[in-house]
């Protein structure tokens, strides 16, 4: 017995005469056990060192997935995933599982180390990498909400990154493609997008995803949102460059004043630079536009507060709700809002309520320590 790895407790053990030869609960294609090939095995939390009596397949199979996951290349990685997909033939589809209701349920990390384990065992998988992406993408979304936007910018970066791999396959899945689709729409980055949905249609594997395909596209062509100047814009408000981005923006707004997006991206420019005044206009025109979505109502209860109009910003918070009961930005909004309105009690049940989504969010975390003194 070799202990390799004190971090992962990994030891390497002879092959014991229990599972020597052909595994019983094998139930496709044909796999014999080599006894000359050493076992990795995970020592559990709860033990000390292992003890034999105790060995189970789920230690076994721990040991060899994080060996193959930690050197791809080892001299028996490929022995111990044929080893792994022998025991357990159905793991991809109980893992994929597994770490999308993990992900579901907030818990990043260990959803993307459950999808991790699945790479090491198929390294070529456009499905495993996919749902990668799509965890990247969520961990994305719950910092931004909670106000990290660099730790966000990291994790939307990984998320471009495989899906910039994925859509270099020949060809690339349908499914990538129609989620491509919609992380390019989060980034602003109409053409790509339109681009993932028109490659996307000829291939479409449903008929409901075709459909809203057909849709998005449509609507980005409509609004023209696919202007290189509406992009621009985006580009220069987000990376801080606020000024340049509203010049932009008022460009687009010239040949598309009834395009509800720019006037959204107009409010978020002229908040960024705390024109409370003029982003509120900009934000109810996009509003009357027909953008009554969840951000459009946040970022305007954002200029209330500032305006001092509490009972305004608070029902526009609570619309904001309805629309995204989980969104963790506007529960805080709503604590804030609570906290200026002298609602103590109130407040420390929003922040409370966040931590639920994220146990790091740092300013729910901030808040109730100043609520507590």
């Amino acid at each position: 017995m070799t202990q390799t790895n004190n971090q992962d407790r990994i030891v390497f053990l002879s092959v014991p005469e229990s599972i020597r030869g052909r595994i019983d609960e094998v139930s496709a294609g044909d796999f014999t056990v080599d006894p000359s090939i050493p076992i990795p095995v995970e020592i559990p939390p709860d033990q000390e060192e292992l003890d034999l009596e105790q060995l189970s397949w789920e230690m076994i199979l721990s040991g060899m997935i994080k060996v193959i996951e930690r050197d791809p290349h080892h001299e028996d990685a490929d022995y111990y995933r044929r080893f792994v997909l022998a025991v357990k033939p159905d793991i991809l589809k109980e893992f994929s599982e597994a770490a999308i209701l993990k992900a579901r349920n907030h818990d990043y990390g260990l959803a993307m180390e459950i999808l991790n384990a699945l790479s090491a065992l198929y390294p070529d998988s456009a499905e495993v990498r996919l749902n990668q992406a799509l965890v990247h993408e969520e961990r994305a979304n719950s910092l931004e909400e909670s106000g990290r936007e660099e730790e966000a910018a990291e994790e939307w970066d990984k998320a471009h990154e495989m899906y910039v791999q994925l859509l270099a396959q020949t060809p690339p899945l349908p499914n990538v493609l129609f989620n491509a689709g919609f992380f390019y729409l989060k980034q602003r980055n109409y053409e790509k997008a339109r681009d993932c949905f028109s490659q996307y249609i000829p291939v479409a594997d449903s008929p409901r995803k075709k459909e809203r395909a057909q849709s998005i596209i449509k609507e980005i062509s409509e609004r023209s949102l696919d202007d290189q100047v509406f992009k621009e814009a985006y580009d220069f408000i987000r990376l801080g460059e606020e000024t340049r981005g509203i010049e932009k923006i008022h460009q687009f707004l010239k040949r598309h004043p009834e395009v509800w997006n720019g006037w959204f991206l107009l409010g978020w420019g002229l908040r960024r630079l705390e024109r409370w005044d003029d982003a509120a206009m900009a934000f109810r025109k996009a509003l009357e536009l027909g953008g009554d979505g969840c951000d459009t109502r946040n970022e305007l209860a954002l200029c209330l507060i500032e305006q001092g109009n509490l009972s305004e910003a608070r029902k526009e918070l609570e619309r904001a709700l309805q629309l995204e009961p989980e969104n963790i930005k506007v529960i805080s909004n709503l604590g804030i809002l609570a906290m200026k309105q002298g609602k103590t009690d109130e407040a420390a049940g929003f922040f409370r309520t966040v931590l639920e989504y994220d146990s790091e969010d740092p300013l729910a975390l901030e808040m109730l320590s100043q609520l507590k003194a």
